[in-house]
């Protein structure tokens, strides 16, 4: 089929999507069966396909449209850097990398100093865990088994969900539980005795595979894929003292948290620490040029002042990416989107979902942090029995069809608009989940 163009002739969904079939692979599919959603265009929190259906997105794409689509500040920052440089080495010095390494090291924490640039988060995460081998000549790597880090080589190995089993091939990787009160590991009752218990866990894991072995901690600050799991008071800190009593370095994964999402610059923020590497992407530039990026702790920085960094990327601080990053981080300010995030998101998002919640027996729990929430569905909230695979497509389904596009992982509609949503489009969305929830009724007991 040859591609219309515009002034040619009217392109429909089915053009698109028969291309789509005929000659892309998809990721974490099985390709025989897919169906995917056509989008043509996109302003705003809102989307558009060919044939004139209209989407309020809940999703933020794969949480990292923080800004919204199409925002002119960045568009025209990307324009004036394509017709100034569209490419250039990363060896070299380049005014819009240095730019926005200057704007990311000025919102971190006191004490980091440097800025290595990626291609995403997953080698953001791959690169940090090289930096602390490196660093500490250690080699082990503990990570959450609640935990998405990338599909990398040592990303998806540090990942606990069932995705990093048939991708094992990194080295060095130890997997402990950390805090979910909801389905706690640990038969805790309260999230004060969660987090004591947790803490006790990763200790005891610790001692029992050698501290002198273990190079570092990566953590998402907020577990995003894996259900937006908010740690418990006191958790955060605990993994930090830790961390300093062993030698190991700290890794915080902000790839999906950071930037605005909960409603400060860092999710880490909240819980009163600070971490020796952080990385980052997805929100930094909202997703429109593809890039991440390790911040990096000064001490860890000037080790390699002397010591050679194996490691790098041919297009690190991209300059299109960086010049969209500037831009993003600009407006983000300028328009205070960070404070919106927060007073719409816990002030507005939050306060509806538990009103869908109290009114929806379906729904198990409610959490997150700004506009980074989760509803967790389950049969019996006695038994918190999750919803099946299919009962979860079938609401993703209608969701859809109201005009609502949701990020759907497991039994969870984990609710991830934009960062920029007003009260007004956080209502609208709020009155389809009520719509399509109270049309599923039937499968809670």
């Amino acid at each position: 089929m040859k591609l219309a163009l515009h002034n040619e002739m009217a392109i429909t969904n089915d053009d698109v999507r028969q291309l789509d079939r005929a000659y892309v692979f998809h990721s974490w599919s099985m390709q025989g069966n897919l169906n995917p959603l056509v989008i043509a265009g996109a302003q705003g929190c809102e989307l558009w396909d060919y044939d004139g259906n209209r989407y309020l997105d809940f999703s933020s794409q794969l949480v990292n449209v923080n800004i919204g689509y199409q925002h002119p500040r960045v568009l025209a920052a990307m324009k004036a850097q394509l017709e100034t440089l569209v490419t250039i080495a990363p060896a070299t010095a380049n005014l819009a990398r240095g730019e926005a390494a200057k704007r990311i090291v000025e919102l971190a924490p006191e004490g980091f100093s440097k800025v290595f640039f990626t291609n995403a988060g997953a080698d953001a995460n791959e690169n940090a865990i090289r930096m602390a081998r490196l660093y500490t000549g250690r080699d082990k790597i503990f990570s959450a088994y609640r935990s998405y880090h990338g599909n990398t080589g040592s990303a998806i190995a540090a990942t606990g969900d069932w995705r990093r089993v048939p991708n094992e091939y990194s080295r060095g990787h130890v997997h402990f539980f950390n805090p979910y009160l909801y389905r706690s590991e640990f038969n805790a009752s309260s999230e004060a005795e969660e987090c004591e218990r947790a803490l006790a866990h990763l200790r005891r894991m610790i001692e029992c595979e050698g501290p002198s072995s273990i190079a570092a901690i990566l953590l998402e600050s907020i577990p995003g894929t894996a259900g937006i799991l908010v740690p418990p008071a006191g958790y955060m800190q605990g993994v930090r003292a830790l961390a300093d009593e062993f030698g190991i370095v700290l890794i915080l994964d902000e790839v999906m948290a950071g930037f605005g999402r909960t409603g400060s610059w860092f999710a880490f923020e909240q819980d009163g620490i600070v971490p020796d590497l952080i990385t980052f992407a997805k929100g930094v530039n909202a997703g429109y040029v593809p890039a991440g990026g390790v911040l990096i702790s000064a001490p860890i920085a000037h080790y390699f002042d002397d010591h050679f960094f194996a490691g790098g990327l041919t297009y690190s601080g991209h300059p299109l990416a960086m010049a969209a990053i500037v831009a993003t981080l600009d407006a983000m300010k300028e328009e205070n989107v960070v404070q919106n995030a927060a007073e719409v998101g816990n002030g507005v998002l939050r306060p509806a979902l538990e009103a869908l919640a109290a009114k929806h027996s379906l729904i198990g729990e409610v959490r997150g942090r700004g506009m980074f929430q989760a509803l967790e569905l389950v049969s019996n909230r006695k038994t918190k029995t999750p919803l099946t695979a299919t009962e979860m497509a079938a609401i993703k389904a209608a969701l859809t069809g109201a005009g609502l596009l949701t990020f759907v992982v497991e039994n969870r509609i984990h609710v991830v608009p934009p960062c920029i949503m007003s009260a007004k489009e956080v209502q609208q969305g709020m009155a389809i989940f009520d719509q399509v929830l109270a049309q599923f009724g039937h499968f809670s007991q």
